[in-house]
Order: C-alpha cells, then sequence, then structure tokens
C-alpha cells in the first residue's frame, strides 16, 4: 500500500472531524454541560478554580500585573516544551532528557556569545540545530535500534547534564548580549498606547469564536448534534471575558511579552499541524497502534525519529527562553523541568497509552503547573511540600485517564 492511500485511510487527528452522531438516549443523558463538552472545558473550569482559589488565598496578588508578566515568563519554557512532549507521548514514547538539553544548550549559547562574541541570531540557528540534533540521535536509537525511550532518554539526560558542567566548568557564565534578552525579557511595541494588548486580546477572542463557530457548522453539516447554542454562547462568551481580563491586566504594565508571541505562533503551528494534516494524523495512528500504522504504510522508524528531533529542537528554544531570562547559563539550568513538562501533558489529557492529547489541553495543563508553583511559592509553601502537592495533581490525573478508558471500552 502507497503513502498516498495510507494517508487516505489514516485515523484522524483531535478535532480533525466531527463527532459522530450520538444515539438518542446519550443525547438525552447530556446536560448543559454533558460528557463531551465535560471533556473539552473540564480543563478550563479547572484552570479557573485554581486561579481563583490562589487569588483569594494570596489575597490578591496572583492578578497583579506584574504578577502575571512573572507567570508568562516563568511558564514559558513548559508551554514550548510541552508542544513537542505531547507529540512523543501521542506516538507512544517518553523523553526525559529535555531539562538536561535546555541545560546544553543553554551552556552553548552562553559560550557562543560571551566567549567568542558570534551574533545572537547566528548562536540562536546554531543552538537550534543542535537541539534538534540531540533529539534526532535519541530519536534513531529508539526507531531505529528498538531501545526504549525511557531507557535512551534516561541515557541522554545524564549525558548531556554532564556535558553542562563540563562546558561551564562548574561556573555561570553572562552576561547575554542585550538583543538575545529581548528574546524573554522584552515586550510587544505598544502601537495603540495601552490599549494595544486589549485590542490584541480582542482578535485573538474574536479569532477563537470564529474557529470555534466555524467548527460546529462544519458538525451540523455532517448532521452530527453539536452541544446547544446557550451551551456555546456561555462558554465562548466565559472564554472571551477571561482572555479580554488578562489583556486588560497586561495592558496595566508593560504590554504583552515578546515570548507569550513567541508560544502564541507555536501553539497556532501545533494545533493545524495535529490537526489538519497528514503527518499530525500518522503520529496519532503511530501511538494508537503500531502495528496497524505500519501496515498502512506509515514509515514508523522515520516519524518517530522526527517527533524526537522537534521535542530537541523545542527543548533548545526553550533552553535559550530560560538562559535570555537569567541572563546567564547556570549549571542548574532544566533541572527538573522535565518533570512540570511531562506533568503538564498527562494534566492536558495525554494518555500514557499513547494515541490520546489535545494541543489546548496540553497549554491549559502547563498553565496549571505554572499558577499552581507560582502561588504556592506566593504563599511560602516549601519545595518539598510543592513536590508532594504537584505529585498528587499529576497521580489524579493519570487516574482520570484509566477510568475515562475503561469507560470507553
Amino acid at each position: 500500500m502507497t503513502e498516498t492511500s495510507a494517508a487516505k485511510t489514516m485515523p484522524p487527528g483531535p478535532d480533525s472531524v466531527p463527532d459522530a452522531k450520538p444515539a438518542p438516549d446519550a443525547r438525552a443523558k447530556r446536560g448543559f454541560l454533558g460528557t463531551s463538552q465535560f471533556r473539552d472545558y473540564g480543563l478550563v473550569i479547572a484552570l479557573l478554580l485554581i486561579t481563583l482559589f490562589f487569588e483569594y488565598t494570596t489575597n490578591g496578588v496572583l492578578f497583579q500585573p506584574l504578577n502575571l508578566t512573572n507567570l508568562i515568563l516563568q511558564n514559558s519554557y513548559v508551554v514550548v516544551m510541552a508542544l513537542g512532549m505531547l507529540l512523543v507521548i501521542v506516538a507512544g514514547h517518553i523523553d526525559l532528557s529535555i531539562g538536561s538539553i535546555v541545560g546544553f544548550v543553554g551552556a552553548l549559547a552562553a559560550l557562543l556569545m560571551v566567549h567568542y562574541g558570534i551574533d545572537p541570531f547566528t548562536a540562536t540557528i546554531v543552538c537550534l540545530a543542535v537541539g534538534a540534533a540531540i533529539g534526532g540521535l535519541q530519536g534513531a536509537f529508539v526507531a531505529y535500534f528498538g531501545i526504549p525511550s525511557f531507557i535512551v532518554t534516561l541515557a541522554g539526560m545524564l549525558v548531556f547534564r554532564g556535558l553542562t558542567l563540563a562546558l561551564l566548568q562548574g561556573a555561570s557564565i553572562g552576561p547575554f548580549p542585550e538583543v538575545f534578552q529581548l528574546l524573554a525579557k522584552g515586550f510587544l511595541v505598544n502601537f495603540a498606547g495601552p490599549w494595544t494588548a486589549m485590542l490584541m486580546g480582542l482578535v485573538l477572542a474574536l479569532l477563537l469564536l470564529g474557529m470555534n463557530w466555524q467548527r460546529r457548522a462544519v458538525q451540523v453539516r455532517h448532521g452530527s448534534q453539536p452541544d446547544s447554542l446557550a451551551s456555546f454562547i456561555a462558554r465562548n462568551g466565559i472564554v472571551t471575558a477571561v482572555i479580554l481580563a488578562f489583556a486588560y491586566q497586561m495592558s496595566s504594565y508593560r504590554g504583552l511579552p515578546n515570548v507569550l508571541l513567541v508560544m502564541f505562533v507555536l501553539v497556532m503551528i501545533y494545533r493545524f499541524v495535529t490537526t489538519r494534516t497528514t503527518i499530525g494524523r500518522r503520529i496519532y495512528a503511530l501511538g494508537g497502534n503500531i502495528k496497524a500504522a505500519r501496515l498502512s504504510g506509515i514509515k514508523t522508524e522515520r516519524l518517530t525519529f522526527l517527533t524526537f528531533a522537534n521535542m530537541g529542537a523545542l527543548a533548545g528554544l526553550a533552553g535559550m527562553i530560560f538562559a535570555a531570562r537569567l541572563n546567564t547559563a547556570t549549571p542548574k539550568a532544566g533541572v527538573g523541568f522535565e518533570l512540570d513538562v511531562i506533568a503538564a501533558c498527562f494534566i492536558g489529557g495525554a494518555s500514557a497509552a499513547g494515541g490520546i492529547g489535545k494541543v489546548s489541553g496540553v497549554v491549559i495543563g502547563a498553565f496549571i503547573i505554572g499558577v499552581m508553583n507560582n502561588g504556592m511559592s506566593i504563599l511560602g509553601i516549601g519545595i518539598d511540600y510543592q513536590q508532594v502537592i504537584k505529585g498528587i495533581v499529576l497521580l489524579a490525573a493519570v487516574c482520570l485517564d484509566v477510568y475515562n478508558k475503561k469507560n470507553r471500552a
């Protein structure tokens, strides 16, 4: 079977086709936020509840413009890497080395720009290429040699942590050129003064509303039964209100950070790839049933290699964002980052068994982790208990995934 014919028979990714028409009794049991809506919007509700909880317990500190900006900057690396980790997990693998790659690429960037005086643009291209090469090397061991990804990336975590220490020789290197620092510390130009963030928030809200309305129209054309118009208006109204409130708070400080634009562009790209492209559908097929994927003509080895190379490139980007934010490369950079990224994916609905997961889910999962980290730090909760709480949340998310899987079966 050729790849062209395989693509036609490939199972769709998330949101690529409308849901099948539910049985009358199932439709009757679905309320204002029935099962399908709860799966899609339960994470949003969870994020809102967690945010409101910490807003109350921190006496309003969480929603202050300065703290919201810090929350974006502190959580940016998690969002960036969660997009790549989603594809790795959906393909049925895991990557434990990303934290070490973050530290290694940050150290490499410091050597290139600080010690050797290479311009930031060239150094950035080199660092992204090195990150992709590291991920591709690990992907080759997984895809072509059949070594479990857990073992390969565990080895990578140790190797590149050691190489980070070797590059830095146990010391921090900095500062970076000001142009490079703009990646993580800069803000978008306020072309409309203090209203710039509000205008961009309104554009984003209208864009999301249009996309959701188009999806609903497609469901109607295919004879499916979408959620009621009242439910659609209510849920999208809540999302719009949250976006505009966030934009208003950001406009009260210095506006929108550059890294927020980077995250938005990446989220849009990966959402398109996972829902509207052949390679996205093939990744879901690979994680759902690798034997069936091979019989369909998919080159599973090459696809696995590409998912790990992509993960390495995003880890490299995250490493540069983190280094630019600190304005220095440190030996401890990236330690434990893989835990937050993996937790964000599982909290966001990715299945440990592969084949299931959405970009929107992991982004929300990343911000759940970020809000928890930020809120617990403001409350003065020690790092020991923070780890305990995040571990419990992660376990609960995986238990919910197993429960839903049994119900579907």
